[in-house]
């Protein structure tokens, strides 16, 4: 059950408990059709009230005008103008993935990742993978980045790599907003979650891609669509260039949530250094520099 902090309105409590007992794989998977609906009526419905509510930034994405997108999925996960996200030049720089605001950023500390004020949850739990995973990243780096619904909706990488592992984990469908993460324990160990593992040479990262409450699915270049409540234990997926080359440059995509949620970055111990000057609540832009690479302190990768 949910821990409520004192500072949480009737509201945000309210809509943490109605999550509890709401069919939560039942109501994504009817999102997941209505948003890809391509009926006229349903779709200009669907994207004017998105519009009027959340004001995205229209002026950045490649097709402006809302109306010329064949469904709400479509409009939802649109790509950008090119140019509207430099990369940045510092060969060193592990640049942010996403469009969203930092949730929480710091240290490993014995294991933990800090969730929310009074929150914690164990790198086991997010992983939910033989302990040879989690014990490479134990004492390194996290930072959670939140997407809001007005957000850019794609992953980019963070850097050149290569995919060396890839795995899906079954769970629940909680929202992922700031009043969820204050209640619920162990929010991203207990939501569905894509783990992705990429190298870069000597250096190795871990980006987790944590599904939420109304998220139709998650998309990667990999392997298409990953939709929620269809599998029912961890399960590896395929790392084939069929549908696009392992090893993806920086500021490629490489995947795309159907609505909204959180993707979690993780460097090993002595990897990198998270740039001062962001913090939880910071606004971050997906290309702007996360934090700099210890050029003479990378760990080794070994396959």
């Amino acid at each position: 059950m949910p821990h409520f902090d004192p500072s949480q309105t009737l509201r945000e409590r309210l809509f943490v408990l109605m999550q509890y007992v709401l069919p939560q794989h039942l109501l994504s998977r009817v999102v997941m059709h209505l948003t890809r609906s391509r009926l006229p009526p349903l779709k200009r419905a669907l994207i004017g009230a998105f519009v009027r509510h959340f004001h995205p930034r229209m002026d950045e994405a490649l097709e402006s005008d809302p109306e010329r997108y064949p469904s709400f999925n479509a409009f939802f996960t649109r790509g950008l103008r090119p140019g509207a996200r430099p990369i940045p030049h510092d060969p060193l720089a592990f640049a942010s993935p996403v469009d969203g605001t930092v949730s929480q950023i710091g240290r490993l500390d014995a294991g933990r990742i800090v969730q929310a004020k009074g929150h914690d949850y164990r790198l086991e739990a997010l992983l939910a993978a033989d302990s040879h995973w989690p014990a490479r990243f134990l004492g390194g780096s996290f930072a959670t980045l939140y997407l809001a619904p007005r957000d850019y909706h794609r992953i980019h990488m963070p850097r050149a790599g290569m995919l060396r592992a890839a795995w899906f984990v079954p769970g629940a469908l909680f929202s992922v907003n700031t009043a969820t993460a204050a209640a619920v324990p162990g929010l991203f160990a207990r939501n569905e979650r894509l783990v992705l593992i990429f190298a870069d040479g000597s250096l190795e990262w871990s980006l987790i891609l944590v599904g939420a409450l109304f998220v139709g699915s998650l998309t990667t270049v990999w392997h298409g669509d990953v939709a929620p409540g269809t599998r029912r234990g961890v399960s590896e997926l395929p790392l084939t260039a069929a549908r696009a080359p392992l090893h993806l440059p920086q500021g490629a995509e490489l995947a795309r949530f159907n609505m909204g949620s959180t993707v979690i970055a993780l460097l090993p111990p002595g990897a990198a250094d998270w740039d001062a000057g962001i913090g939880p609540g910071h606004v971050i832009r997906m290309g702007q520099t996360l934090g700099r690479l210890r050029a003479a302190s990378r760990p080794q990768f070994t396959p």
